[in-house]
């Protein structure tokens, strides 16, 4: 006997598939504010704090890739219910990390988790809701993802906040101690939304048409009839069950399927595999997950860097929103074109702005090494220690150095309770003290308030032209272009290219930025980004009001045109 009330279910439905969006988008947020204090209480280099942030992207890249497989053999629930099992198990693993191979460990599984839900959830939300209803419930998914990125960076900022009110009265151990508090708490209270996750799957039914396809055809019609009126759902599976005699009619007619490699094929993927790339050569997910870390670079307190970090992920959502209504008003290619402008000229802003004081920092290189004594180098962190003559406001010293062949960071400011800068091995290790090498050592003032609020309108500019252009449009591309022969492998292989460019620039990001500066990035990301322009104005149709039958005929159409 089904329930009274489908309506409800549906809404339990797009309920839990939210909450999935937004683990999905936590996870990608969280760890922006949660660098400013893991690198001070956990023994990280450059390299190694870089792959945690990569792992998650790395860890989605190759669950996505099984996702559909697993889904497809074990069915949809159960994916969502392992995804959520190991995004619990995650948390817990990195709450309790204090090294790190514990903490890599657990954001690669976070990152599974992750991409299993990116796979799964619109894969099940387009099997279970009504026709009327599909598409927007499919875009709640990408909207409650970035409500998720725009939660975590507040909880961030609490937990930032909360620093900065006692690291005035704190110093040494004691104020360490609060610092790995903190970036602690903020993964772990990821686990409220993982466990409303975890709960609701065991809650919903499994996909009605995974559950035809394997024979189970009355627990189909009573998983329809949860969502939908009588009439519907047995509408419905009079539908799916003409689609499976028709599929099985052809096959066993032994219809003959064309070959992959035609050029009617091969331009469509081509297109849709560069959209998908380029969509993060934008630097759009290192930009997110290293947000407070650029704003505080910029010249911002951590405070108040997470704090209008929170700001920056807001307007993420609103455009978000924005896009969702546009871009079937305006087109695709109208929107990419808007989108990928607007942020060619907000990176290049914000490469002018970092060149502007990267530029007048002083070389102090040789002046550190000649101060390095066993291994150990400490220096107070102002003009008269380096040689250089006194500077007025702020001043800031930044060591890039390795012991052996990794490279680390260490910075001191000269309004620090403690303004000396000091360098030296690992206390816990038991070791004779290895051999100190000062790579780079560059010294100046720190950027003020202002020029960090001026980076913090940059990125609102990056974020709301991605979220209403590029953030909106890649995955109606990559569904839209690909051919119905080729769509289940194309969209693969994209979105394997999708991770794989996000997760090779988040693992060179902070190496990159500490060797060559932060304007340089941000301008390699702008020549991206331009490239994504010239492809979107020059080369990829309008896909607005066509079938997906329609787009397959005008590239079958062009392939005609140019032999």
């Amino acid at each position: 006997m089904r329930p009274s009330n489908p309506h409800g279910y549906t809404l339990l439905l797009l309920f839990i598939a939210g909450m999935g969006g937004l683990l999905y988008g936590y996870d990608i947020g969280i760890i922006g504010a949660a660098l400013l204090y893991l690198g001070k209480t956990v023994d990280l280099t450059l390299r190694e704090e870089s792959l945690i942030v990569a792992a998650v992207l790395g860890g989605g890249m190759i669950s996505s890739l099984a996702a559909g497989a697993l889904a497809d053999v074990t069915g949809r629930k159960k994916v969502m219910i392992a995804s959520a099992l190991m995004f619990v198990a995650s948390v817990a693993l990195i709450v309790g990390s204090h090294g790190f191979a514990p903490l890599f460990l657990g954001r690669g599984l976070q990152g599974l988790s992750a991409g299993m839900i990116a796979v799964v959830i619109p894969l099940y939300l387009a099997e279970c809701l009504p026709a009327e209803i599909r598409g927007r419930g499919t875009a709640a998914f990408q909207l409650m993802l970035t409500l998720g990125i725009f939660v975590s960076l507040s909880v961030g900022t609490h937990y930032a906040r909360s620093v900065d009110a006692v690291a005035g009265t704190l110093s040494g151990l004691e104020l360490r101690n609060v610092e790995d508090g903190a970036w602690r708490s903020m993964f772990l209270s990821a686990i409220y939304p993982g466990a409303i996750f975890l709960v609701g799957s065991f809650l919903v039914t499994e996909s009605p048409r995974w559950l035809f396809r394997r024979g189970r055809t009355e627990q189909a019609l009573a998983a329809l009839r949860r969502s939908r009126s009588s009439a519907d759902a047995e509408r419905e599976f009079r539908e799916m069950a003409d689609s499976l005699a028709h599929e099985r009619a052809r096959k066993d007619a032994g219809v003959s399927r064309e070959p992959l490699f035609q050029r009617k094929y091969v331009l469509p993927f081509v297109l849709a595999c560069a959209v998908l790339g380029l969509n993060q050569a934008t630097g759009i997910n290192s930009i997110l997950q290293f947000l407070v870390v650029i704003l505080q670079q910029a010249g911002l307190p951590a405070g108040a860097a997470a704090d209008k970090g929170s700001l920056v992920t807001l307007v993420n959502v609103v455009f978000t929103v924005a896009g969702l209504f546009l871009v079937d008003r305006l087109g695709r290619t109208a929107l990419l074109k808007i989108g990928t402008a607007g942020i060619v000229a907000a990176l290049l802003i914000a490469a002018g702005v970092f060149h502007g004081f990267e530029s007048r920092r002083t070389d102090v290189t040789e002046a550190l090494r000649a101060r390095v004594v066993n291994g150990r180098l400490t220096v107070p962190v102002n003009g008269g220690a380096l040689g250089l003559p006194a500077s007025e406001g702020t001043t800031g010293l930044a060591v890039l150095y390795t012991y052996g062949s990794e490279e680390r960071l260490a910075t001191g400011f000269s309004n620090d309770r403690d303004p000396v800068l000091r360098v030296e091995p690992d206390p816990t290790v038991k070791n004779s003290v290895p051999a100190l090498t000062i790579k780079r050592a560059k010294y100046g003032a720190v950027p003020s308030a202002e020029t960090g609020n001026l980076i913090m309108m940059c990125l609102m500019l990056f974020i709301a032209a991605f979220a209403i252009g590029p953030g909106v449009c890649v995955w109606l591309a990559l569904s839209e272009l690909m051919p119905t022969r080729i769509r289940s492998l194309g969209m693969g292989i994209g979105l394997l290219i999708n991770q794989g460019v996000s997760t090779a620039i988040a693992a060179v990001f902070l190496p990159f930025v500490g060797n060559y500066g932060y304007a340089s990035v941000f301008l390699f990301w702008a020549a991206c980004t331009a490239i994504y322009f010239i492809v979107a104005a020059f080369f990829l149709p309008e896909t607005k009001g066509r079938t997906l039958e329609q787009i397959e005929a005008f590239f079958a159409e062009v392939s005609k045109k140019a032999k």
